[in-house]
This record gives structure tokens, C-alpha cells and sequence, in this order.
């Protein structure tokens, strides 16, 4: 949760949360509800999903409901929706976070590889966005797709992953122009390098896992790397009532580190 004061600018409001059982994801979900959202969970990590929603029911406030299911899986999102159709009078806000990712050279990814990363970082988005978008009130709401700096910039061994987020950001433009009738904003956030147990996997690949966190957080010109609530507190705010006149845009939450230039 952001260090400011909460103001409960999303009383009253649903809002959807995928990849909400850890790291960005549950962050959000955090800063949602301490804002006054009511909030559904989503996730394939059980367990992790479990932990969170019963964190977050133990503080009180709006309801927290969760269900497990594998986002790369088109059938389970046709069944959640008309799940979420029979259930739920409204959603307000989609917040589309879940996104895996394979640290692997061009040589080494698999086309199950590729097509599993395009079908949850990417394709889930879409279907999430067209089967919810009815749900959402005749007053409209809002959209955020977490995309990535890799959507603009190219990193190693990133490929499946890297044009998963560029697909995303033109996801996020041509939704945001499609939703505009309705008055659903799109919008996305590209995040940089967060704490988060991604984050923490990709570094232990490396022979010195420390010595690369220490690389890392010296590129960001901000002094280190990020953590989930710096980007809850941009999903709020594009969420929220103070970006009422942005759509189809995608901001960049990355301590700095992509203004930079490097030899």
C-alpha cells in the first residue's frame, strides 16, 4: 500500500485482479483494497491466492474473493466469465498483471514455450477485455494492462517474453479506441525492474546472484529497483478519478532506468 493517505476513491467499485498471489499482482490487489475496492483474485498459484485473499479478508473493509485459474487456458476464461456474468451486478475495473516469462537464447525457446507466454501475457488480456467489458457499468470504467520496458527496448534471451509486451501496449491502443464508446478507458503500465519472485528467479540464474542485484539496482538513476507498490499506485491512478481524460496511452514506471543511455 502507498504511503499516502488512502482516500477510498474505490468504494463501491469491483475491481479484477489477475496474478494477484504474488509480487505486482498482489500489491495492486493491496492498494485496490485499501482504497475501498471490492475485489476478485485471480491466479493458477492455489496456494498463493489462498494466502492473499485470506490477508486481505483479515483487514477488514470490502469483500475479497478469489478463483484459481490458468489464464493460458481460453475455455477457463469463456467459463469465468459467464461465471462472472451469472454472479456479479458490475465490474468496474480490470487490472490484466499476470504474465510468465522463459530466460532463454533464440536457439532454446520451444514453440509450446513461445505459444504459452503470447496466450497469458497477451491473449488473456484480449479475452478478459472482451468477455468483461459488458459487465462493466453504462458510466464506463477502466482497464490496465501490465506490460513492460521490454515492450519498447530489447533485452537477452527475452524474446517469447519481450513481443508478448509489445503486443500488449497495441492490445491496450486498440481496445482503449474500441472501449471509448462506453466509456472504458485502456491504458498500460510498463514496469521496469521490480521486486518481485520473477525478479528473484532471473537473478538466481546469474553465477553471482548478489553481485547482479547490486549491477541492477545501480542502472536505475533513482537508486534501486522498484517494488510492487510503486506500481499499485500507478494501476490506481489510472484506475482512478484523476485520469478521467487518459486512454490509450502507456506510462512507464521504471525509476528511470530506460532514460538513461547506455554505451
Amino acid at each position: 500500500m502507498s504511503t499516502d493517505k488512502v482516500s477510498g476513491e474505490f468504494a463501491g467499485r469491483v475491481a479484477v485482479v489477475t496474478g494477484a498471489a504474488q509480487g505486482i499482482g498482489r500489491g495492486i490487489a493491496e492498494e485496490l483494497h485499501a482504497r475501498g475496492a471490492a475485489l476478485l483474485l485471480l491466479d493458477r498459484n492455489a496456494e498463493g491466492l489462498a494466502a492473499a485473499t485470506a490477508c486481505l479478508g483479515q483487514r477488514g473493509g470490502s469483500s475479497v474473493r478469489s478463483i484459481v485459474v490458468d489464464l493460458a487456458n481460453a475455455a477457463a476464461i469463456a467459463g469465468l466469465a459467464a461465471q462472472f456474468a451469472a454472479k456479479e451486478s458490475k465490474i468496474d475495473v480490470l487490472v490484466n498483471n499476470a504474465g510468465i516469462e522463459f530466460d532463454l537464447p533464440l536457439a532454446e525457446v520451444t514453440a509450446e514455450m513461445y505459444d504459452r507466454v503470447i496466450a497469458v501475457n497477451q491473449r488473456a488480456p484480449f479475452l478478459l477485455a472482451q468477455a468483461l467489458a459488458p459487465l462493466f457499468p453504462a458510466e464506463g470504467g477502466a482497464i490496465v494492462n501490465i506490460s513492460s520496458i521490454h515492450a519498447d527496448h530489447a533485452f537477452p534471451n527475452a524474446i517469447p517474453y519481450a513481443c508478448s509486451k509489445a503486443a500488449l501496449v497495441a492490445l491496450t491502443r486498440n481496445l482503449a479506441l474500441e472501449l471509448a464508446p462506453r466509456n472504458i478507458r485502456v491504458n498500460a503500465i510498463c514496469p521496469g525492474y521490480i521486486e518481485s519472485p520473477m525478479l528473484d528467479e532471473w537473478l538466481n540464474l546469474a553465477p553471482d546472484p548478489q553481485a547482479l542485484a547490486r549491477e541492477v539496482q545501480a542502472l536505475h538513476p533513482l537508486g534501486r529497483v522498484g517494488r510492487p507498490c510503486d506500481i499499485a499506485a500507478a494501476v490506481a491512478f489510472l484506475a482512478g478519478p484523476g485520469s478521467t481524460w487518459i486512454t490509450g496511452t502507456h506510462l512507464v514506471v521504471d525509476g528511470g532506468l530506460t532514460v538513461r543511455a547506455h554505451p
